[in-house]
């Protein structure tokens, strides 16, 4: 007779050799990240409409920024690091990024970009447009390849990619400096926000498969560097929250992860996918 002390041993070593769950396959097939800028967790938590997006979707409490200025955190997001980028000022990096890896896969990728003059404009600002916060423009493989650079397009066309149900597996959608909070405030953004992801949210054919991220850069820099972040889509567990430790690259992994993209080799290689948010 196996004695209930025994049973109770096998039993939790059974759950000890159980693996972390992985992004489920089916949580989604296509992203959206919507990046605001420069506000600490608690002010942003405390905004109306975020406050509406924790508890539709699932909130992570302990999510961070990379550090600072702003152009590290964009980089990492796309790279998997910094890249050696310390500054806000125009850098022209080589090396692979998340247009790589999805091309390969066959799947297709955009920034829509408020106020973008188009034309793979690569100067540093352009009205409230600033080419700081669109990483991709960022690579010389995209830079010198205007087919690539095409990828990147005014935010207009956002509304006329997702009528006809064309969004490509990864969109980034770049607010200008007044709707990202940059040159405004945490309200503002919020605000904004409110304004152009509402209405997105109640329609079921924009919706469907979609995983939709909003998250912000970086802290104001006097905090513990965390981060607003949420999560909503199909595969995400209503309500829910996580407090495990994450970040920009683990973001990164969690997409690569999702959509079968194999990884970039850099700290996306090892960082955690997000977990426990799924249904």
């Amino acid at each position: 007779m196996i004695h209930s002390s025994s049973r109770l041993a096998f039993a939790a070593a059974l759950l000890l050799a159980v693996p972390a769950r992985a992004v489920p396959t089916a949580a989604f097939g296509k992203v959206l990240v919507v990046v605001l800028e420069n506000s600490d967790y608690d002010q942003a938590a405390a905004q109306p409409f975020l406050k509406k997006l924790a508890k539709r979707g699932a909130l992570l409490t302990n999510y961070r920024g990379i550090g600072h200025p702003s152009q590290p955190n964009y980089v990492a997001m796309i790279a998997g690091d910094a890249m050696g980028v310390d500054g806000d000022g125009r850098v022209d990096l080589d090396g692979a990024q998340l247009g790589d890896l999805l091309e390969a896969k066959g799947l297709n990728w955009a920034v829509y970009a408020e106020g973008y003059p188009g034309s793979c404009f690569l100067g540093a600002r352009s009205g409230d447009y600033v080419r700081k916060h669109v990483p991709f423009l960022s690579f010389t493989s995209v830079q010198n390849n205007p087919a690539r650079c095409a990828r990147v397009k005014d935010a207009a066309a956002f509304d006329d990619d997702a009528a006809a149900r064309t969004l490509p597996a990864y969109s980034m959608y770049v607010p200008d400096l007044i709707d990202d909070g940059h040159d405004t405030s945490v309200a503002a953004a919020d605000r904004w926000l409110s304004r152009f992801l509402g209405p997105r949210l109640d329609d079921a054919n924009f919706m469907k498969g979609l995983l939709v991220v909003v998250t912000f850069d970086e802290d104001e820099g006097g905090s513990d560097g965390r981060v607003f972040t949420v999560m909503l889509g199909d595969g995400v567990r209503p309500g829910g929250v996580s407090d495990a430790s994450y970040d920009h690259v683990s973001l990164l992994r969690t997409i690569e992860k999702g959509l079968g993209l194999g990884d970039l080799g850099r700290g996306d290689a090892s960082a955690s996918a997000i977990d426990g948010v799924w249904k």
